[in-house]
């Protein structure tokens, strides 16, 4: 599919996206070398700053009542959820694609089973089983990854396992085991391939609401570890200096939760269409 061939709309829809998510990418990739250099402030170092104190060219976005400095644990903070994010989507992709091959595949009381756990987890509102699995498992990057991507796996079960249903019954399947090919080879060289094209457009949508779950998690208590910049928690502990008109400590981490979610969801959405129209 050439980039010409898209619609107006669906390359705006990529391109916004895509530098959104790479911009945030570069930023934390880059933030701990700045951090090295000097050229941004450690995000836990509080006792040398002033309290509360306004946007300013000593600090950019502000200070917390803690004395962080906002623009340092914004900054990082895309670290932290970018990590957590590409965790959870990965984990959720890695558990749900071979289920759905499985089950497309083979079908059968396996088929029935997976479907009816599959229905039963999609049923629960993903916020709720997350908080529950981050109640199990405590906090941390991986914990918090996978108490996010528990509710994702459904979602790439079902539309690998109806790709495949509808896949294995070509002809380059049939010939493929009139030659002898054993399920696995099957699986993994027929069926695979031809199976997860719309894969990358639920990992791109999936990831937006993983942002936006994480954030619930951290500002609930329930995420990363404190000691660990993270927007969700900094909008926790920003909310007792609202009243007193101290904004920037809540608007800048909400500012960068919105950026990055709309970020992916447009990236998501680009994909979608470059998915339909080459189908």
């Amino acid at each position: 599919m050439r980039w010409s061939e898209l619609s107006k709309l669906s390359r705006w829809f990529l391109a916004t996206g895509l530098g959104i998510v790479a911009a945030f990418a570069a930023i934390a990739v880059l933030v701990p070398l700045l951090a090295g250099w000097g050229w941004i402030q450690d995000p836990t170092e509080a006792l040398s700053n002033p309290i509360n104190a306004a946007p300013s060219t000593a600090h950019w976005f502000g200070t917390t009542r803690q004395g962080y400095d906002v623009f340092a644990r914004t900054l990082f903070g895309a670290r932290a959820a970018l990590r957590v994010v590409a965790a959870a989507t990965i984990l959720s992709a890695f558990a749900g694609v071979p289920l759905g091959l499985l089950a497309g595949y083979l079908g059968g009381r396996l088929d029935k089973f997976l479907l009816f756990l599959m229905d039963t987890i999609y049923t629960l509102p993903g916020l709720l089983l997350s908080i529950t699995l981050a109640f199990v498992v405590g906090r941390g990057v991986l914990n918090a990854a996978i108490a996010v991507s528990i509710s994702y796996v459904p979602q790439y079960f079902r539309v690998v396992r109806n790709h495949t249903v509808s896949v294995k019954t070509e002809l380059f399947v049939e010939a493929a085991r009139a030659l002898g090919a054993s399920p696995s080879r099957v699986l993994s060289r027929y069926l695979f391939g031809n199976v997860v094209q719309s894969v990358p457009v639920l990992f791109a949508l999936n990831a937006a609401d993983a942002i936006l779950i994480l954030s619930s998690l951290g500002f609930l208590g329930l995420g990363l570890p404190e000691d660990v910049p993270e927007w969700g928690y900094a909008l926790k502990e920003a909310l007792d200096a609202l009243p007193t008109g101290v904004w920037w400590a809540a608007f800048f981490p909400g500012l960068a939760i919105a950026l990055l979610a709309v970020g992916m969801a447009l990236l998501g959405e680009g994909l979608g269409e470059l998915f339909h129209e080459r189908h």
